[in-house]
């Protein structure tokens, strides 16, 4: 009779804490968030403009992936742009919407903590308020898989939230889930890249916009694997 157990290396890790609290949130509210925000990017000039800018630094084509892509609308942006790009998220509930919105992009379920792409395959990674939910002290280890995933020259988009202390969403349009959206500073976010082995090309930093309903200025960075 053949032994079919799993040995200990093969047996995956289970999710830390704060992947599956995430996943199960967005799993709860995605048709409700993807409505809410549908025309997110259409009253958002200034970022539409960065994600241009970010296009024309990768380039025409450009191998990128949209890391934390939720409902795909970033997404979407990117390709509109030139790049060929592609979508990951914790949350198949938000995956459903994109593929459901973007049919012609390919979108995957995983973890930014541990991609599937070898070294050295992206030009570009963009990372859309999506390490809102990672501990600070994970953040390292994050910025370095990014790292690892970019060829040299490859370009980093970051955008967050700034501040120093979390905001807590729960009960979102009365779902029974609770996360915090965590806060940063762009300088520590910068310590933070650099220490992973970016080089810092931008930092962009918008003030809250009350018709948006923001309470807290908005960060945008881009940063750049060196090439040697």
């Amino acid at each position: 009779m053949t032994d079919t157990t799993a040995s200990p290396s093969e047996v995956p890790s289970p999710a830390p804490a704060f992947v599956t609290a995430t996943r199960a949130f967005y799993d709860a509210v995605a048709e409700d968030y993807a409505e809410q925000f549908r025309e997110e990017l259409v009253s958002r000039p200034l970022e539409r403009a960065l994600l241009a800018v970010y296009a024309d630094l990768v380039g025409a084509g450009g191998r990128v992936a949209d890391l934390g892509c939720g409902p795909g609308r970033t997404t979407r942006r990117l390709a509109s742009l030139g790049l060929d790009v592609s979508g990951l998220d914790l949350s198949g509930s938000m995956l459903a919407i994109a593929r459901r919105e973007n049919p012609g992009i390919p979108f995957e379920q995983g973890s930014m903590l541990k991609l599937g792409f070898p070294d050295g395959a992206l030009a570009g990674v963009v990372s859309f308020y999506s390490t809102i939910h990672t501990p600070v002290d994970e953040l390292p280890a994050l910025f370095a898989e990014f790292h690892r995933v970019l060829a040299p020259g490859g370009h980093l988009l970051l955008a967050f939230q700034v501040g120093d202390e979390p905001r807590r969403h729960e009960h979102p349009w009365g779902r029974p889930v609770t996360l915090d959206f965590e806060r940063r500073r762009p300088e520590q976010m910068e310590k933070l890249l650099t220490g992973a082995g970016f080089a810092m090309l931008s930092r962009t930093v918008r003030e809250p916009d009350p018709d948006l309903a923001e309470q807290v200025p908005q960060a945008f960075l881009i940063a750049r694997r060196p090439s040697a």
